[in-house]
């Protein structure tokens, strides 16, 4: 009778032992999968984001030099503010982020928000309703904020940290 016992208790675990190791294998599986995936697509991606980098550097205006990853640091708070119009004064909200390259930059433009508000909004206040309706009044607007923002900050922290003033929201009633 203990010999049968044994036979069974054997029996049982054999199928545990195969179960286990299927199961072990089905997991190893699916991780490799999943590793192969993930960083099979960022270095594809990476490759990409490089070449492209490379294509901006060499064709950026003046030589510069791009370096960094690209950041959008988004500003705490819409800008709303009224603008004289030939009929009527019309009031403005602009919604805003700003393209940094790099880490370093990013963290200089979060630490300079104050400053950035200060400078955008004496540019976008100086504006005229009757541009602002115009796609090209809205482009030119931009222009002037980036140009004025950027001059602002060489005069603080002695560099370039804004590459690009972007509207995500323009609301004009």
């Amino acid at each position: 009778m203990a010999a049968e016992k044994d036979l069974v208790i054997a029996e049982g675990s054999g199928k545990k032992k195969w179960l286990l190791l299927g199961g072990g294998a089905v997991l190893v599986v699916v991780l490799i999968v999943v590793g192969l995936m993930f960083f099979g697509g960022s270095d594809s991606n990476d490759a990409g984001t490089a070449s492209d980098g490379a294509s901006d550097t060499a064709g950026a205006p003046g030589g510069t030099d791009v370096k960094g990853s690209a950041l959008y640091v988004p500003l705490p708070r819409p800008f709303v503010f009224n603008v004289p119009g030939a009929s009527r004064d019309r009031m403005v909200q602009i919604k805003v982020q700003l393209l940094v390259r790099g880490t370093n930059n990013e963290t200089i433009a979060m630490r300079h928000i104050p400053l950035i508000e200060g400078s955008l909004l004496e540019t976008f206040s100086a504006a005229n309703a009757d541009e602002l309706v115009t796609v090209a009044g809205r482009d030119a607007l931009k222009n002037k904020a980036l140009s004025d923002l950027q001059q602002a900050m060489i005069e603080v922290v002695g560099s370039v940290v804004v590459e690009e003033v972007l509207f995500t929201g323009f609301v004009m009633q």
